[in-house]
């Protein structure tokens, strides 16, 4: 049986979401991070070198970094549910959506936490021009789904499944308004109503509410 290692609060609810849309059975095994830190705990080294989550142990086979395990499942335990193939009209969509997530979205937001946990002056130059970054990267997100229900079209895909934690748990770690941006709380509603990713957060992450608003 698939086993993920997931840490609460992270990047790590998408493997849990992913395997809750397949129908996929697995083992989930609970992390929970420094309560002074908020850093993986250090059992997790001992899983892989880099010591964070997620991690999927299928048999002798251990895979971490969220994007490879999202297509390593799809592709070996999901019969291809969920992607798009290279003959499908939105496949160079879903391309590049999923992968927005984590090259652009993702460290846009990381970027902004830290610089906002430093000392620097409100004009700070540095901390302007990232700030512009993630909000021309929400707003062409917003652009996006005011034109499709999904990121990669007409169909809920993987990119979905990759892009989500960046705008609602990730908030928690450095807060974002989504009110100048009613294309996205409109998708987050419609997440919301999945019953796959409310059976994966109530899994992964029991009591707390998804930020979906």
């Amino acid at each position: 049986m698939l086993k993920i290692h997931h840490l609460g609060r992270s990047q790590s609810e998408r493997i849990v979401w992913l395997c809750e849309e397949l129908g996929l059975d697995y083992e989930l095994q609970h992390h929970q991070r420094d309560p002074v830190t908020m850093l993986a705990p250090p059992g997790l080294k001992a899983l892989h070198p880099m010591g964070a989550a997620p991690v999927l142990v299928d048999g002798e086979r251990v895979l971490a970094e969220s994007a490879a395990v999202v297509e390593y499942l799809i592709r070996r335990h999901g019969g291809g549910r969920l992607a798009l193939e290279p003959e499908h009209p939105d496949y160079a969509d879903y391309l590049y959506w999923f992968h927005f997530a984590n090259g652009n979205l993702q460290p846009a937001m990381g970027r902004c936490m830290v610089l906002g946990r430093l000392s620097l002056a409100a004009d700070d130059p540095t901390r302007a021009t990232m700030k512009a970054r993630l909000a021309r990267a929400l707003a062409w997100i917003d652009r996006r789904l005011g034109e499709v229900p999904w990121l990669a079209g007409a169909e809920f895909t993987a990119a979905d499944i990759m892009s989500v934690f960046s705008l609602t748990t990730m908030r928690l770690f450095h807060p974002v308004d989504l009110a100048p941006y009613a294309n996205i709380r409109a998708y987050l509603a419609r997440v919301g109503a999945r019953e796959a990713y409310r059976r994966a957060m109530a899994k992964g992450d029991p009591g707390f509410a998804p930020m979906l608003e």
